[in-house]
């Protein structure tokens, strides 16, 4: 096993086990604090609920969580491209899955992995669990017995059911498949389209092709056998829907390439060669989606044609087939109207959205997180990103639309404003603010000074760091201490700098650096040889190496307290022009998605004038980082409820704001509870700008104020946190909270670098 390979399997059994054991867990969503709630939530209060859907069994929907409730459901015989690894092996795919589904459509899914390999059992099995679940996805099972699985499900259960491993990627390839003949300006009913592999994935998307409007008589695919012809013993379900007798003996996947205009590749690496493509009608379309080594590679394919339009089922080239950008949102479609399946409307719609989406201007947050200075439709874009935002707002109603026109919904959508913005709000739970922060530090590393380098915390992250090529750290520290650290706990660091800055080998960048401090700082009293004693200090020392350039950002405080840390930056770096405060910003990780407050480390008891500033300054780094600030200043007043020297500047500051930024989302003073209950909001304040969408940055009255709300939720409500994030000084210096978490200090540099 290679090292990276080691290195792969510890980090993904560290990941797996580290904490609670699992990715996914059960919390209450009702109020459990007293034994009134515990009266309601279980006896004697719950058998009401028991009565009412014993009358009318749908008020399962209204009165239970079955109608946001997914079983995922393998019996672990094709799992990935490990093959039959048997049910309880399956268990870290189905938890995985599971969690795709809570983090972008806030579906709750349950993984349930059956120890059987016989198709009644599995059947049966599935079938009386029809009373828990609203959906089934089922998963990592094997041909041929899928096919029959998943059609006598669809035919006995009264809820939809989908084998993702089929109609994801189905979906998915059909929405490239229409945009690809888009732009090379063919008509889908006149393409001849070659397919190698039959599996159930490829057949699924035969299915779909042909409801397309492709022509099955264009069609011809092989297997690992050869091609599908009518004399073949071997075949079994869809596959004899593809067979042919239009060709002759002998005819190889080489043959059938000259002149066709698209091949779908579901098969092996390697069995497409350059000659191949080269034969291939004029503007071909290349889907091979082997993974994880493709039929062709991309860079092999698009040598041998220079307007080839290509996709892949890999994340690092252009246009992924990627069954995420499907089940999430298909599911959630079908859930809302309680579609008593997924039928081929269903499907249909969602390809439509997606590849309709694919069309649309791309937001500026979407492109960056992937190091693309403007995504637009082409041929390296023909499909959206996972991380578009819009993916659930698009795809989700047009299914849900296309089960209410087709007949199989059992309740209706009546208006289509308020459930987008219901599916808005369900975002929240997607904390993809992170993985785009990773993205876009991946795009463009950075050189990142870790001034506690002897710190076993920062080793592990600056490990991973470097594992996810996000920045080039350097680490202040003694060498002998930090090697011996590593070696202890099996850590590579490769060939990260190591600086000792109190090593006599370093004397004359001391010197050096002590001559640049002395120089800013003797008007303020600083003797030159104050400025050489303070040079044995990491914080001063790291913050030189910052100001002269030898690094981009400085992460330091993790042993020390924010004065200590911040004292050197505002001496050697010093303020933005124009800034008159520095200050600090966390953010959390909520059920509403990133919230952002301010300012929660630096100043005391902030003016009004200061309260704007701080308000500016964390509104354009919240621009920066993609996302669209919507702001409330906080108080323990509501719109001049009551009255107060807090309340009085809150309302001054959101004057101020709101005359000199207009077109701003800002509002105030109101009470932290106001700006996430949309509800009470519209009933109560509807004139606030803040009564469509929540908001996501708070600026505090008072550093008491913010601190204490942000420890509060930080450790009640159990939400990942970034920061503190400092913002005002010219060059990024952040300081670490006294005993970050490894993720916490990785989150802290990829929002360093991405800033």
């Amino acid at each position: 096993m290679s090292t990276s390979s080691q290195k792969l399997r510890e980090d993904a059994l560290h990941y797996h086990a580290k904490g609670r054991p699992g990715k996914i867990e059960i919390t209450p969503t009702k109020e459990t604090e007293n034994q009134r709630d515990l009266s309601l939530a279980y006896s004697p209060g719950v058998a009401e609920p028991c009565l009412a859907i014993a009358d009318n069994p749908e008020l399962a929907y209204d009165y239970t969580a079955k109608g946001n409730l997914v079983a995922v459901i393998s019996n672990g015989t094709a799992v990935l491209g490990l093959g039959n690894i048997g049910a309880v092996a399956s268990k870290p795919v189905m938890e995985g899955k599971s969690l795709l589904f809570k983090i972008y459509a806030d579906i709750d899914a349950f993984d349930i992995e059956l120890d059987t390999t016989n198709v009644e059992e599995f059947i049966r099995t599935v079938k009386i669990l029809e009373p828990t679940f609203g959906g089934v996805n089922l998963e990592d099972i094997k041909a041929p017995e899928c096919f029959e699985i998943e059609r006598r499900l669809r035919q006995e259960l009264n809820i939809p059911v989908m084998h993702d491993d089929q109609h994801g990627t189905a979906i998915t390839s059909g929405a490239a498949l229409l945009n690809a003949l888009e732009l090379a300006g063919k008509q889908i009913d006149d393409i001849n389209l070659v397919v190698n592999g039959a599996g159930a994935a490829a057949i699924a998307c035969l299915d779909l092709y042909v409801h397309l409007g492709v022509s099955p008589d264009r069609i011809t695919v092989f297997d690992k056998d050869g091609l599908l012809t009518k004399d073949r013993t071997n075949l079994v379900g869809n596959q004899y829907k593809y067979t042919t007798d239009r060709h002759p003996a002998g005819y190889v996947l080489a043959d059938a390439m000259v002149g066709a205009d698209v091949f779908l590749g579901l098969s092996v690496g390697g069995v497409v060669t350059q000659d191949m493509i080269r034969s291939m009608a004029p503007d071909p379309i290349v889907f091979a989606m082997a993974n994880p080594n493709p039929e062709i590679t991309y860079e092999e394919a698009t040598a041998a044609r220079p307007d080839i339009i290509m996709a892949t089922g890999r994340s690092d080239f252009p246009n992924q087939v990627n069954n995420v950008l499907g089940f999430p949102y298909i599911f959630r479609g079908a859930l809302d109207v309680r579609a008593t399946e997924i039928n081929e409307e269903m499907k249909l719609a969602a390809v439509r959205a997606l590849a309709l989406l694919a069309r649309r201007p791309v937001p500026e947050a979407v492109s960056r997180s992937y190091g693309i200075n403007g995504l637009v439709f082409g041929r390296t874009y023909i499909l959206p990103k996972p991380s578009d935002p819009r993916l659930l707002t698009m795809v989700a109603p047009a299914v849900a639309k296309a089960a209410m026109d087709s007949g199989v919904a059992r309740t209706a959508i009546r208006d289509w404003a308020e459930y987008d913005l219901r599916l808005s709000q369900r975002q929240g739970q997607d904390n993809s603010f992170i993985r785009n922060l990773v993205r876009l530090a991946q795009q463009s590393p950075k050189r990142v000074v870790f001034t506690d380098g002897e710190n076993l915390s920062v080793l592990r992250a600056v490990a991973e760091v470097r594992d996810q090529k996000m920045a080039v750290p350097i680490l202040l520290g003694n060498p002998d201490s930090i090697h011996a650290t590593l070696k202890e706990h099996n850590l590579d660091l490769g060939d990260t700098r190591i600086i000792d800055h109190r090593a006599p080998r370093q004397d004359r960048m001391r010197e050096t650096f002590a001559q640049v401090l002395y120089e800013k700082r003797k008007r303020k009293g600083m003797t030159l040889s104050e400025a050489q004693n303070l040079m044995r200090d990491r914080n001063y020392f790291g913050s030189v190496l910052l100001e002269t350039g030898e690094a981009d950002v400085l992460i330091s405080g993790l042993t020390r307290n924010y004065p200590q840390t911040l004292r050197p930056a505002l001496q050697v770096i010093g303020r933005q022009p124009g800034i008159r405060k520095v200050s600090g910003m966390y953010v959390l990780m909520s059920r509403f998605g990133p919230i952002f407050l301010s300012d929660t480390t630096v100043n005391m008891n902030p003016n009004t004038a200061e309260i704007v500033e701080i308000a500016e300054t964390t509104a354009y780094a919240v621009r920066r980082l993609g996302i669209e600030p919507r702001i409330a200043l906080l108080s323990y007043s509501t719109f001049g409820s009551a009255t107060g020297e807090d309340a009085e500047k809150m309302q001054e500051a959101t004057a101020m704001l709101q005359a000199r930024h207009p077109d701003w989302i800002v509002d105030g003073e109101m009470q932290a509870h106001l700006p996430f209950n949309q509800e009470l909001m519209r009933e109560s304040y509807s004139f606030s700008p803040l009564a469509d969408q929540p908001a996501n940055v708070l600026i505090f009255p008072s550093l008491a104020a913010s601190n204490i709300a942000y420890n509060l939720l930080k450790e009640i409500g159990r939400i990942e946190k970034i920061g503190p994030v400092l913002m005002g000084l010219r060059k990024p210096v952040h300081v670490l909270q006294l005993g970050s978490s490894v993720r916490e200090i990785v989150n802290m540099v990829a929002i360093a670098v991405a800033d």
